[in-house]
């Protein structure tokens, strides 16, 4: 597992269009030591702020109003590119086999179902981020 050391320089962006589910997110994060936590209530500007903010991990919701998670997660993996390792964990209410093999087809390489359990969350964004800095070290 990570160091303790190395979460602060970890970038998280978080994006779901409910305030409680933004809010019990940070919360969690914030409690296993993340400091660099941006949030975004309005997917349509998702693109711009992953672009200047350049997150370690994205937290995406699915089912949001006009710009859905799908579509989002598409754009967000065309704008890692090959050569980086972006993940992105989709946090969604619709536990759907349909909803999950869409995300994952789409890039996604996480999936957690609302409501979730706080432990089991914490783990699975520690992994992902643990996968990112192995990605980062080995491009070095």
């Amino acid at each position: 597992m990570m160091a303790e050391r190395d979460l602060s320089a970890m970038r998280l962006l978080v994006i779901d269009d409910e305030p409680a589910n933004l809010a019990l997110v940070c919360a969690v994060l914030e409690r296993e030591g993340y400091s660099e936590i941006e949030t975004l209530l309005d997917p349509a500007q998702a693109v711009e702020r992953y672009l200047a903010f350049q997150p370690d991990l994205v937290l995406l919701d699915l089912m949001m109003p006009d710009l859905d998670g799908y579509a989002l997660l598409d754009r967000l993996e065309r704008l890692a590119g090959r050569d980086d390792l972006v993940p992105i964990m989709v946090l969604t209410a619709d536990t759907s086999l349909e909803a999950k093999r869409r995300a994952l087809a789409l890039g996604a390489r996480d999936i957690v179902t609302k409501p979730f359990d706080v432990f089991e969350f914490a783990l699975r964004v520690a992994n992902l981020l643990e996968l990112r800095m192995l990605f980062r070290e080995r491009r070095r």
